[in-house]
Protein backbone atom coordinates (compact mmCIF):
# COMPACT_ATOMS: atom_id res chain seq x y z
CA UNK A 1 0.00 0.00 0.00
CA UNK A 2 1.11 3.38 -0.53
CA UNK A 3 1.88 5.80 2.57
CA UNK A 4 -0.21 8.74 2.88
CA UNK A 5 1.27 11.70 1.56
CA UNK A 6 3.86 10.24 -0.50
CA UNK A 7 4.60 11.75 -3.84
CA UNK A 8 5.50 9.20 -6.47
CA UNK A 9 7.56 9.81 -9.70
CA UNK A 10 9.89 8.24 -11.80
CA UNK A 11 12.73 8.02 -9.51
CA UNK A 12 10.70 7.80 -6.25
CA UNK A 13 11.32 11.75 -5.63
CA UNK A 14 9.02 14.89 -5.51
CA UNK A 15 9.64 16.79 -8.79
CA UNK A 16 8.69 20.49 -9.63
CA UNK A 17 8.69 21.93 -12.78
CA UNK A 18 6.88 22.88 -15.47
CA UNK A 19 4.25 20.85 -17.53
CA UNK A 20 3.73 18.56 -14.03
CA UNK A 21 0.33 17.06 -13.11
CA UNK A 22 -0.17 16.18 -9.43
CA UNK A 23 -2.66 13.17 -8.96
CA UNK A 24 -3.77 13.41 -5.88
CA UNK A 25 -5.73 9.82 -5.20
CA UNK A 26 -7.49 7.94 -2.80
CA UNK A 27 -5.21 5.74 -1.56
CA UNK A 28 -7.39 3.08 -2.75
CA UNK A 29 -6.47 3.75 -6.37
CA UNK A 30 -2.62 3.87 -5.79
CA UNK A 31 -1.84 0.25 -8.15
CA UNK A 32 -4.24 1.40 -10.44
CA UNK A 33 -2.87 4.49 -10.79
CA UNK A 34 0.72 3.23 -11.10
CA UNK A 35 0.07 0.72 -13.45
CA UNK A 36 -1.61 3.52 -15.54
CA UNK A 37 0.92 5.25 -15.64
CA UNK A 38 3.56 3.04 -16.41
CA UNK A 39 1.05 1.21 -19.63
CA UNK A 40 0.94 4.42 -20.97
CA UNK A 41 3.98 6.55 -20.13
CA UNK A 42 2.48 9.72 -18.41
CA UNK A 43 5.75 10.46 -17.37
CA UNK A 44 4.25 13.98 -16.66
CA UNK A 45 2.12 12.83 -13.93
CA UNK A 46 3.43 12.58 -9.98
CA UNK A 47 0.89 10.28 -7.77
CA UNK A 48 0.14 11.57 -4.09
CA UNK A 49 -2.61 9.32 -1.95
CA UNK A 50 -4.26 10.64 1.13
CA UNK A 51 -4.91 7.60 3.17
CA UNK A 52 -7.43 4.73 1.73
CA UNK A 53 -9.14 4.32 5.14
CA UNK A 54 -10.79 7.49 4.19
CA UNK A 55 -12.72 4.75 2.43
CA UNK A 56 -14.65 4.25 5.45
CA UNK A 57 -14.41 7.70 6.67
CA UNK A 58 -15.22 9.95 3.73
CA UNK A 59 -15.88 13.45 6.26
CA UNK A 60 -12.10 13.65 6.57
CA UNK A 61 -11.71 13.29 2.87
CA UNK A 62 -12.51 17.11 1.50
CA UNK A 63 -10.09 18.64 4.41
CA UNK A 64 -7.45 16.00 3.68
CA UNK A 65 -7.80 17.17 -0.42
CA UNK A 66 -7.91 20.84 0.20
CA UNK A 67 -4.77 20.70 2.76
CA UNK A 68 -2.67 18.52 0.27
CA UNK A 69 -3.81 21.22 -2.46
CA UNK A 70 -2.29 23.92 -0.42
CA UNK A 71 0.72 22.23 0.50
CA UNK A 72 1.84 21.01 -3.34
CA UNK A 73 0.05 23.52 -5.70
CA UNK A 74 2.90 25.91 -6.09
CA UNK A 75 5.28 23.02 -7.50
CA UNK A 76 3.07 21.99 -9.87
CA UNK A 77 1.22 23.58 -12.82
CA UNK A 78 -1.63 21.87 -12.45
CA UNK A 79 -3.57 19.18 -9.64
CA UNK A 80 -6.05 16.92 -10.53
CA UNK A 81 -7.99 15.11 -7.96
CA UNK A 82 -8.36 11.21 -8.27
CA UNK A 83 -11.27 10.84 -6.23
CA UNK A 84 -15.49 10.35 -7.29
CA UNK A 85 -18.04 11.99 -4.59
CA UNK A 86 -17.22 8.86 -2.12
CA UNK A 87 -19.59 9.74 0.13
CA UNK A 88 -19.13 13.35 0.72
CA UNK A 89 -22.56 14.28 -0.04
CA UNK A 90 -21.03 17.22 -2.35
CA UNK A 91 -18.94 18.95 -0.10
CA UNK A 92 -15.28 17.51 -2.23
CA UNK A 93 -16.87 18.76 -5.24
CA UNK A 94 -17.52 22.15 -3.94
CA UNK A 95 -14.13 22.17 -1.78
CA UNK A 96 -12.59 21.07 -5.22
CA UNK A 97 -14.60 24.21 -6.75
CA UNK A 98 -13.54 26.43 -4.55
CA UNK A 99 -9.59 25.61 -4.75
CA UNK A 100 -9.60 25.40 -9.04
CA UNK A 101 -8.84 21.65 -9.52
CA UNK A 102 -11.00 19.36 -11.44
CA UNK A 103 -11.61 16.07 -10.06
CA UNK A 104 -12.65 12.08 -11.13
CA UNK A 105 -16.90 12.47 -12.08
CA UNK A 106 -19.47 9.91 -10.60
CA UNK A 107 -20.66 9.17 -7.50
CA UNK A 108 -17.63 6.65 -6.51
CA UNK A 109 -15.22 4.28 -7.72
CA UNK A 110 -17.43 1.71 -8.44
CA UNK A 111 -19.14 3.57 -10.77
CA UNK A 112 -16.06 4.88 -12.57
CA UNK A 113 -14.95 1.62 -13.20
CA UNK A 114 -17.73 0.33 -14.72
CA UNK A 115 -18.15 3.75 -16.73
CA UNK A 116 -20.28 6.53 -15.44
CA UNK A 117 -23.17 6.27 -18.02
CA UNK A 118 -23.32 2.53 -17.86
CA UNK A 119 -23.32 2.22 -13.73
CA UNK A 120 -26.33 4.75 -13.71
CA UNK A 121 -27.71 2.06 -17.04
CA UNK A 122 -27.62 -0.53 -14.49
CA UNK A 123 -27.69 1.07 -10.97
CA UNK A 124 -31.84 0.98 -10.89
CA UNK A 125 -31.68 -3.11 -10.96
CA UNK A 126 -28.60 -3.93 -9.12
CA UNK A 127 -29.58 -1.83 -6.07
CA UNK A 128 -29.38 -5.46 -3.92
CA UNK A 129 -25.60 -5.65 -4.87
CA UNK A 130 -22.53 -5.54 -3.06
CA UNK A 131 -19.78 -4.25 -4.81
CA UNK A 132 -15.54 -5.08 -4.43
CA UNK A 133 -12.66 -3.67 -6.52
CA UNK A 134 -9.44 -5.37 -7.11
CA UNK A 135 -8.28 -3.01 -3.87
CA UNK A 136 -11.25 -4.38 -1.83
CA UNK A 137 -11.29 -7.86 -2.11
CA UNK A 138 -7.26 -7.49 -1.53
CA UNK A 139 -8.07 -5.56 1.79
CA UNK A 140 -11.69 -7.76 2.15
CA UNK A 141 -10.96 -7.75 5.69
CA UNK A 142 -9.16 -4.35 6.82
CA UNK A 143 -11.68 -2.58 5.35
CA UNK A 144 -15.32 -4.36 5.92
CA UNK A 145 -15.37 -7.12 8.21
CA UNK A 146 -13.40 -6.28 11.08
CA UNK A 147 -14.51 -2.35 10.41
CA UNK A 148 -18.54 -3.81 10.43
CA UNK A 149 -17.31 -5.87 13.67
CA UNK A 150 -17.60 -9.42 11.48
CA UNK A 151 -14.60 -11.05 12.58
CA UNK A 152 -16.35 -10.37 16.58
CA UNK A 153 -19.88 -10.96 15.81
CA UNK A 154 -20.71 -12.59 12.73
CA UNK A 155 -24.55 -12.78 13.58
CA UNK A 156 -23.99 -9.24 12.30
CA UNK A 157 -24.15 -10.32 8.37
CA UNK A 158 -27.81 -10.60 8.22
CA UNK A 159 -28.72 -7.66 9.85
CA UNK A 160 -25.67 -5.94 7.42
CA UNK A 161 -26.19 -8.07 4.46
CA UNK A 162 -29.77 -9.43 4.61
CA UNK A 163 -31.73 -7.07 1.66
CA UNK A 164 -28.51 -7.57 -0.59
CA UNK A 165 -28.39 -10.58 -2.91
CA UNK A 166 -25.13 -10.91 -5.18
CA UNK A 167 -21.71 -9.59 -4.82
CA UNK A 168 -20.22 -8.17 -7.84
CA UNK A 169 -16.48 -7.89 -8.06
CA UNK A 170 -15.58 -5.71 -10.42
CA UNK A 171 -12.05 -6.93 -11.67
CA UNK A 172 -9.67 -4.22 -12.73
CA UNK A 173 -7.18 -6.99 -13.82
CA UNK A 174 -7.47 -10.61 -14.74
CA UNK A 175 -6.31 -12.82 -11.77
CA UNK A 176 -7.68 -15.99 -11.16
CA UNK A 177 -6.51 -15.37 -7.38
CA UNK A 178 -8.19 -12.22 -6.84
CA UNK A 179 -11.49 -13.94 -8.24
CA UNK A 180 -11.33 -16.69 -5.97
CA UNK A 181 -10.86 -14.43 -2.89
CA UNK A 182 -13.62 -12.51 -4.32
CA UNK A 183 -15.75 -15.94 -4.53
CA UNK A 184 -14.76 -16.52 -0.88
CA UNK A 185 -15.93 -13.04 0.19
CA UNK A 186 -19.40 -13.59 -1.14
CA UNK A 187 -19.49 -16.86 0.43
CA UNK A 188 -18.44 -15.56 3.78
CA UNK A 189 -21.01 -12.85 3.44
CA UNK A 190 -23.69 -15.58 2.20
CA UNK A 191 -24.24 -13.87 -1.46
CA UNK A 192 -24.25 -14.93 -5.16
CA UNK A 193 -21.49 -13.96 -6.82
CA UNK A 194 -20.75 -12.20 -9.87
CA UNK A 195 -17.47 -11.22 -11.78
CA UNK A 196 -17.48 -8.22 -13.93
CA UNK A 197 -14.14 -7.30 -15.86
CA UNK A 198 -14.26 -3.50 -16.03
CA UNK A 199 -10.70 -2.97 -16.91
CA UNK A 200 -10.25 0.57 -15.44
CA UNK A 201 -13.04 1.98 -16.84
CA UNK A 202 -13.80 6.15 -17.00
CA UNK A 203 -10.37 6.03 -14.47
CA UNK A 204 -8.23 5.36 -17.87
CA UNK A 205 -9.96 7.53 -19.89
CA UNK A 206 -10.09 10.39 -17.17
CA UNK A 207 -6.29 10.43 -16.70
CA UNK A 208 -6.16 9.85 -20.63
CA UNK A 209 -6.94 13.75 -21.35
CA UNK A 210 -4.81 15.10 -19.03
CA UNK A 211 -2.34 16.88 -20.67
CA UNK A 212 1.46 17.92 -20.24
Amino acid sequence: MIPSDTTLTKDGLQATGKGRILLLACGALAREIIDLKTANGWDHMDLTCLPAIFHIHPKKIPGAVRAAVEKHRDSYDDIFVVYADCGTGGILQSTCAELGVEMVEGPHCYSFFEGNDRFAEISETEFTAFYLTDFLVRQFDAFIWKPMGLDRHPELIDMYFGNYEKLIYQAQIDDQALTEKAQACADRLGLAFERRFTGYGDLESTLAKLRE
